[in-house]
């Protein structure tokens, strides 16, 4: 019999982690959960545990981690809990891991993503941040660990099967001319750019087609989240940022498209499901069932096309400068739009403000190489120190 691979799941309890759990739940004969971390969702992160007895959980505290070893042990489990980032390391490189999903959102995700790429584990990745902040440092460990890299975006996963088999030779090499990213546009994508300064939490976070968290959430509004993949993008497939192109996609049905010198356009279609390129990523290079519907295209009957205004959508016009000047930015860039989604989040500030703090910090900070890990978080902290001023001297 062959052994169900062990997964780790690096934020069991986001939108993300719930649809990895739903995909091994139907493929029990493949995967085993081994173990599961989680922030604050202590009673979702319990429940979870009852239903896949992982051999590990990680909290971020200890006094969560002593009320959730005392639930476990009352159901009757004997999961171990581990606790903050040493604890998510652990679980990362834990020799008996076969597969990590890294879908800690933001900042906090590197450091055990990295673990996991540094012990050589099959890595499906959703937490963009760590390729944003660290991405020549991050390849580098890939290539050094022999690590598989598979994107979990849907966009990602989308343009990996899109893209030839040995398109690591170059993009060029292999006859492609560009990477069309596609985004939804977002709840504001025809909003009139007067009533921005108005909008609330709560509309930001409707998106029209996908289900996320709130920080990513408000991040599609922005097309921050489109803007971080675009980056992510340049690392993952070796791209120039000139050669990546955002096209707004409002039905969400094209993940992403991949354009070759002959004229041919290869795309990846499917409903807006993130089960979809999860299963893929956990079954390459074969398939299995998601348990996604199957896409009805006379049910949508159209497909539109648009060109992004960064008038209405400046968060994607600095991420796209970011990437190009590279080195220090794309980490000053994400730093400061975490303090400022955040700031928004708790309603400190108004949904342009966004862009405004980004762009400070972008402008007061100067880009510079990065050749060590340390100096990727003390760049991460100059950043967000520099964005909390810009809250302080506005009276937020």
């Amino acid at each position: 019999m062959i052994r169900p691979q062990q997964i780790t799941v690096l934020g069991a309890t986001g939108s993300v982690g719930l649809s990895t759990l739903d995909v091994i739940a139907r493929h029990p004969e493949l995967y085993q959960v081994f173990a599961l971390t989680g922030f604050s969702r202590l009673k979702e992160l319990l429940a979870l545990c009852v239903l896949h007895s992982p051999r590990f959980a990680v909290v971020p505290q200890q006094e969560l981690a002593r009320n959730l070893q005392d639930a476990l042990a009352a159901a009757g489990l004997d999961t171990r809990v581990l606790v903050g980032e040493s604890g998510l390391c652990e679980v990362a490189a834990h020799p008996q891991v076969d597969t990590v999903l890294a879908a800690i959102v933001g900042a906090a995700g590197l450091r055990p993503t990295l673990a996991a790429v540094e012990a050589g584990k099959k890595v499906l990745l959703a937490n963009k941040e760590a390729l944003v902040m660290s991405g020549a440092l991050f390849m580098q460990a890939v290539h050094r660990s022999g690590a598989v890299l598979l994107p979990i975006d849907s966009e990602h996963n989308a343009i990996f099967q899109c893209l030839p088999a040995d398109y690591s030779k170059g993009l060029g090499t292999v006859g492609v001319r560009r990477i069309l990213l596609t985004a939804s546009g977002g709840p504001f994508r025809e909003t009139p750019l007067a009533d921005l300064m108005s909008v609330s939490p709560e509309q930001a976070c409707a998106h029209p087609n996908w289900s996320m968290g709130r920080k990513i959430s408000v991040d599609s509004a922005s097309m921050m989240n489109k803007g971080l993949e675009l980056i992510e993008a340049c690392w993952l497939f070796d791209a120039r940022p000139n050669q990546v192109e955002v096209v707004i996609h409002p039905q969400s049905v094209i993940h992403s498209m991949v354009d070759y010198v002959d004229g041919s356009v290869l795309a990846q279609l499917g409903n807006p499901d993130m089960r979809t390129p999860i299963a893929h990523a956990l079954a390459w290079p074969r398939r299995i069932d998601s348990g996604v519907a199957p896409l009805d295209l006379f049910r949508i009957a159209r497909l539109d096309f648009q060109a992004p205004d960064e008038h209405r959508f400046p968060c994607l016009r600095l991420a796209r400068q970011a990437a190009e000047a590279g080195n220090s930015a794309p980490a000053l860039l994400n730093a400061a739009n975490e303090v400022a989604v955040a700031a928004f989040l708790d309603r400190r500030i108004r949904y342009p403000e966004i862009a405004s703090i980004i762009d400070e910090v972008l402008n007061l900070e100067p880009v510079i190489a990065v050749e060590e890990l340390d100096a990727v978080f003390e760049i991460d902290l100059k950043a967000r120190t520099l964005a909390e001023h810009w809250l302080s001297r506005s009276g937020r």
